[in-house]
């Protein structure tokens, strides 16, 4: 789907004035972010844009505007609770390179791209028509800086390609952290960070993963437990700092760290079922 140009020319110039934007102003208060008018204008073109095309696509289920402000937007933008993205606290860099694997409708990676437009995005998607979407979204609200890629996220994690380029890696993906971490921890550099957000408590999966963030080169930092901003929505960052290159024979093929997840259970079941050489 590709809008229309009277379409895109009402979304183009939206006036802000038409919106309700108190509660978000507030919301973006409580995580001491500001944004100009500009951003504002391209969070509300951002909206427009996911609400037209999920009429023809499956995006997302949360379509109501103050839900998609909170539950995408400030969402996503809570990143800040774990990670300084300004780098006036050089807790990366000042010249952030992120990664955002299994983006589907831009979530993270979008809203944190709007609100810091100083970093560098790259968005990987399994679906063509998601990222068909995803460039329209960059075109219309003019960002620089910012990539999409079609794939899946074992097959750019290969040291000709993609891996270890990052200095932080995020996903609002439902897996559970073992499957997440193959997936992310490959593309981080030595010293950045892999991220992942989750809206639901997760001391056993954190106990499941921490074999398997090792192996991988990872080391468990921090989970950052909060509601987001004038909510009883409870969410959960869980960061892993990356200290060693992971081996290269991670992520493993397609499907596989999905299906057989590195736990720690997982891989004395393995050893024991693999003879000795």
């Amino acid at each position: 789907m590709v809008i229309n140009v009277k379409n895109f020319e009402i979304i183009k110039n939206i006036e802000l004035g038409n919106y309700k934007l108190n509660s978000f102003q507030k919301d973006l208060d409580e995580l001491n972010i500001s944004l100009t008018e500009n951003q504002l204008r391209q969070f509300m073109q951002y909206y427009e844009l996911l609400v037209k095309w999920n009429q023809v696509m499956n995006l997302t289920a949360i379509t109501e505007f103050d839900e998609v402000l909170k539950k995408h937007f400030i969402d996503s933008l809570s990143l800040v609770k774990a990670c300084d993205l300004s780098g006036e606290q050089n807790d990366i860099s000042t010249n952030i390179s992120l990664i955002d694997i299994g983006t589907g409708a831009g979530f993270p990676g979008i809203p944190l791209k709007i609100a810091f437009p100083n970093i560098k995005v790259t968005l990987i998607d399994s679906l063509n028509k998601r990222i068909d979407f995803l460039n329209e979204v960059i075109a219309v609200l003019g960002l620089d800086g910012i990539e999409t890629i079609h794939g899946r996220a074992e097959d750019y994690a290969k040291p000709d390609l993609l891996r270890e380029k990052y200095d932080l890696c995020v996903s609002r993906a439902v897996a559970n952290l073992s499957t997440l971490s193959e997936y992310c921890l490959p593309y981080v550099k030595i010293g950045g960070k892999f991220i992942s957000y989750k809206s639901e408590k997760i001391i056993d999966e954190i106990k499941d993963a921490e074999y398997a963030i090792e192996i991988l080169g990872g080391k468990v930092e921090d989970q950052v437990s909060f509601m987001l901003p004038n909510s009883e929505l409870y969410r959960n960052l869980f960061v892993v700092t990356k200290c060693t290159d992971t081996p290269l024979k991670y992520p493993r093929k397609a499907g596989m760290a999905n299906k057989k997840p590195l736990t720690r259970h997982e891989v004395i079941l393995r050893r024991q079922k693999t003879p000795p050489k």
